[in-house]
């Protein structure tokens, strides 16, 4: 994890317990990698671009991917076959997507 952290993730998910620590750190590895793959940027740019640190809506993107993750462990919904939605995230990470190279 280059950025989120265990603390920040607990507190925004509401999880008071460290059983699931591991699997967190595997969600926040993912939520990082889907951020810079989505805006098709490393790390170093997306500091740069947040003045020395992540800019706070990808860190709310990437703590909204680990969330959803943690508490929908499959693609469709419990009781309903629907799709999980990602628009929140698109919105917030849309601003920081390299168009070309």
């Amino acid at each position: 994890m280059k950025w989120l952290t265990i603390d920040y993730i607990k507190q925004h998910s509401r999880i008071d317990f460290d059983c699931d620590d591991q699997l967190l750190e595997l969600y926040a590895d993912s939520a990082e990698e889907t951020i810079l793959d989505m805006t098709r940027r490393t790390f170093d740019e997306l500091k740069e671009m947040g003045g020395g640190k992540i800019p706070a809506k990808l860190y709310h993107a990437g703590l909204l991917l680990v969330d959803n993750w943690y508490n929908n462990r499959s693609s469709a919904g419990v009781g309903q076959l629907y799709t999980v939605p990602y628009g929140n995230v698109d919105f917030l990470i849309k601003n920081f997507m390299k168009l070309s190279d």
